[in-house]
């Protein structure tokens, strides 16, 4: 350094006229190096700390603002604003500010034609001697007001440390009185250090963050395997009523809902939430995607991405900051939100192959601007583990539905090889084709449904009465073989042509639960299971009637939805999609269940 003085001096063209002394350029030198240099040496070090020192534990805005007035006070400069690159609108967004208000700056500028964007672009810092004369600088009123005059740009970048996930562009812009102002070198280098002391702190808050919701995700996945290690099956309900409790202390929900998108794509469906009974939201509610744009943005991007002063749409989800001004909310919405205190609102698109088939809605007490990406990314986790939960729920239905009929093929199988043993064959031939006709159709439905478990949402019109008494007879064969020979059936009055619109494979599941509940549900005793179809008006109606009572409180949770037994739950989440209603009765000695479906014209 000494040496580097020197050769300084000697060239400077300020100290030639003085005819300094060899002997008095080293004496000059050696005082710079130890009183001023070592000074601002020793400033830069007590800044570069104090920018360290900032707590990674505080919020992203809050650090860049911390950072932005240490950089103002070590600089000697009026004011200093942050602009963040959002590459989904491909727009600059303010980020907080120090001495500049965030009231008198744009919300978010274009990249093009802007001194942020000349930085995010270059990489480099970027130097406006007069702002009034640049003609990439937009808000000149406002600086103008201000009496700004001067400013130096520096880049900052936050890292993204995740493999799909870029770093975050940004620039702090550094504001000053004066007009016409040289920037000096020094200066200008002190300003990118500090820069880059802040991307430390912000790293370090990502390291954090990242910690953090590893944690959470880990006591997510804990619960859920502790859940199953025990036996008790999992299913989508149990994971989000384990979960969505867990997350109150992350975001001050006043209630979550869990929808899932109909297979004609027009209708949404509120399948589960928290907490339950909230007015209007419902499970089974249905709901037109057109007549809620929220949902229509969601799905279907009817809207443009970007900041808006109401509403931020994103890839990943859907922010409504203020539901009562947003142009995404409905009267509904508006209701809800006001009647409830709820300040925003937020929708999370659960993906599976590029497509949403279910979605998560936040109802939020607090008034958020934004959310952390760290909580997106949990809430989304949430959303994965919720679907997964589903997927192993269905797989367990489909086992659960293989019994009766696995039940009834071997007895109508072992009925066709008794009959194949006697020796005139020729006259029980069309018995035995009767029989193996059964055993070839329900192995065939039970083959399309384990290898394609979601065959349940191809619809087609059936013939309610004529379903109803084929899944009557299997049930018969599946109490036939299981030696309960101390039921009675019978078949009430059954009248044709009871036509419904719906999956014939999700129907035959629904009257295949009804019939085998019933049936478990006679005593050992014995007594008596009676089917019985007739038209209602516009209804199509089937009752299923057993010797048996149910207790009156688990009447009440089947009215509610509040179903336990894997069979209930089937049948009550076909029935609400397929806009029918479940009723139960029961009297002195019997339980009766009878299912109303619209008729079909």
């Amino acid at each position: 350094m000494q040496e580097t003085l020197v050769k300084y001096l000697k060239s400077s063209p300020i100290l030639a006229k003085y005819n300094l002394s060899e002997r008095d350029i080293h004496e000059l030198s050696e005082y710079l190096r130890r009183h001023c240099i070592s000074a601002h040496v020793e400033e830069i070090v007590r800044m570069v700390e104090d920018v360290i020192g900032i707590s990674p534990t505080l919020g992203w805005k809050e650090i860049l603002e911390a950072a932005a007035k240490k950089i103002v006070e070590f600089l000697h400069a009026q004011a200093a604003s942050i602009r963040i690159f959002d590459p989904e609108s491909d727009r600059l967004v303010a980020f907080g500010s120090y001495q500049y208000a965030e009231t008198h700056r744009l919300k978010s500028i274009p990249v093009e034609k802007s001194v942020a964007g000349k930085v995010i672009k270059s990489g480099k810092s970027y130097l406006v001697s007069n702002i009034l004369s640049e003609p990439d600088y937009i808000n000149k009123d406002v600086v103008k007001e201000h009496g700004f005059n001067s400013l130096m740009a520096v880049p900052i970048n936050i890292p993204g440390f995740l493999e799909n996930k870029s770093d975050i562009q940004g620039t702090i812009q550094i504001y000053y009185n004066e007009i016409n102002r040289e920037f000096d070198p020094l200066e200008v280098t002190n300003a990118e250090l500090l820069a880059r002391r802040v991307s430390y702190v912000l790293a370090k808050k990502r390291i954090l963050d990242l910690q953090k919701l590893n944690l959470q995700k880990e006591k997510i996945v804990e619960k859920i395997f502790v859940k199953l290690s025990h036996r008790e099956g999992i299913k989508m309900k149990d994971v989000f009523s384990m979960m969505i409790p867990e997350l109150v202390d992350i975001i001050q929900i006043q209630s979550c809902s869990l929808y899932s998108i109909m297979p004609d794509r027009s209708h949404v469906q509120i399948e589960l939430e928290y907490p339950i009974g909230q007015e209007t939201h419902e499970s089974g509610c249905m709901f037109a995607i057109k007549e809620h744009a929220y949902f229509d943005s969601l799905i279907n991007g009817t809207e443009k991405r970007g900041d808006y002063a109401y509403e931020r749409i994103d890839s990943s989800y859907i922010l409504i900051k203020d539901p009562l001004n947003s142009r995404l909310s409905n009267k509904e919405l508006k209701r809800y939100t006001s009647k409830h205190n709820v300040n925003s609102v937020l929708l999370i698109p659960l993906k599976a192959m590029d497509e949403i088939n279910y979605f998560l809605v936040f109802y939020v007490t607090d008034r958020r601007q934004e959310f952390t990406e760290q909580e997106i990314e949990l809430l989304s986790f949430l959303g994965k583990e919720i679907m997964k939960a589903l997927r192993i729920e269905k797989l367990d239905d489909v086992l659960h539905d293989f019994k009766n009929p696995g039940i009834a093929i071997a007895g109508f199988a072992k009925r066709a090889k008794k009959l194949l043993e006697k020796e005139d064959v020729v006259s029980v031939k069309d018995k035995i084709a009767e029989y193996l006709d059964i055993v070839i159709k329900e192995i065939i439905r039970m083959q399309e449904l384990a290898i394609y478990p979601n065959i349940e949402g191809r619809e087609r019109v059936i013939d309610l009465t004529e379903v109803l008494k084929s899944r009557f007879r299997i049930n018969e064969e599946a109490i036939r073989e299981q030696k309960r020979i101390n039921i009675k059936l019978i078949r009430h009055e059954l009248q044709q042509g009871l036509f419904i619109y719906c999956s014939p494979f999700g129907f035959e599941r629904v009257l295949d639960n009804l019939l085998d509940n019933a049936t478990r549900a006679i005593p050992e005793q014995g007594g008596e299971l009676s089917i019985r179809s007739y038209r209602e008006k516009d209804m199509v109606c089937f009752e299923i009637r057993n010797t048996g009572k149910i207790p009156k409180e688990n009447i009440e949770q089947i009215r509610k939805g509040e179903v336990k037994g894997r069979g209930l739950n089937i049948i009550y989440r076909f029935i609400q999609a397929i806009h029918g209603k479940l009723e139960v009765f029961t009297d002195a000695d019997s339980t009766t269940f009878r299912v109303m479906i619209p008729l079909y014209k």
